[in-house]
């Protein structure tokens, strides 16, 4: 979508113009991972930023407290973002790190699903403790694996462990997940039945990053990631949730 919307905009938008990515996902295919950002910047040709952390939306929007990561690998504009978008009741840090930031934004989605079958199981808030401390632990082999540049302090920002505890609390991919296991209906119905045909983010990032990872012979270095994609893909018991990881 990032591309048709982009496609729309090229010759329309200042030379001088920067921009900055709310969005929590990355494209992934067997060939490769596709940073929005990234895709944004090019097609626009201009410079972009990250934003992204423990923000449900209409907790923001009620003026509550919350924290947020922006990242920007050029200070001034970090510094412009700053200025645009912190508050006393929306703090904004501001790193280099533009690649951790949108990974983690992508990620945290697939441990979500995993946190979400917990809670279907009833396995206990013990257990939802250890699925996110090994999910975030994923997360970070994940990015330190596949890009070089991201940096072990970014997944302690609000972009990395605050909003994978956010996420495995509340949240469509939880709550869809956790219906998963006490229905026993497939995805897609529950997408059609609680999304209005919206697709679940972190069932589809979970698959595709099963496919990149196939590619290159290293699931079973991500066994969390493996097993949420074989529990929702290929019928693996639930249980195996923590069997497995």
């Amino acid at each position: 979508f990032a591309k048709g919307v982009c496609n729309k905009l090229k010759g329309k938008v200042s030379q001088d113009a920067k921009g900055i990515s709310l969005i929590k996902g990355v494209d992934v295919s067997e060939s490769g991972i596709v940073l929005f950002s990234e895709e944004i910047g090019r097609a626009l040709n201009i410079p972009m930023g990250v934003l992204s952390g423990a923000n449900i939306a209409n907790e923001v929007a009620l003026e509550k407290f919350s924290e947020t990561t922006i990242g920007s690998k050029i200070p001034e504009h970090g510094d412009l973002y700053f200025k645009m978008f912190n508050t006393p009741y929306f703090r904004v840090n501001v790193i280099q790190d533009t690649v951790g930031v949108e990974l983690c934004g992508a990620l945290k989605n697939v441990v979500a699903v995993a946190a979400g079958l917990s809670d279907g199981l009833e396995y206990g808030d013990n257990t939802k403790a250890a699925i996110i401390r090994r999910g975030l632990l994923e997360m970070r082999k994940f990015g330190k694996t596949f890009f070089g540049g991201v940096r072990t302090e970014t997944f302690f920002e609000s972009c990395g462990v605050a909003d994978l505890i956010t996420t495995c609390a509340g949240g469509r991919n939880r709550k869809v997940s956790e219906a998963f296991v006490t229905s026993g209906k497939p995805i897609q119905q529950l997408e059609a039945e609680m999304l209005n045909g919206q697709k679940l983010q972190g069932t589809s990032t979970a698959h595709d990053v099963h496919q990149f990872l196939s590619a290159r012979g290293m699931v079973e270095q991500f066994p969390m990631f493996t097993t949420v994609y074989k529990i929702i893909y290929e019928g693996l018991p639930p249980t195996k949730i923590v069997e497995d990881i």
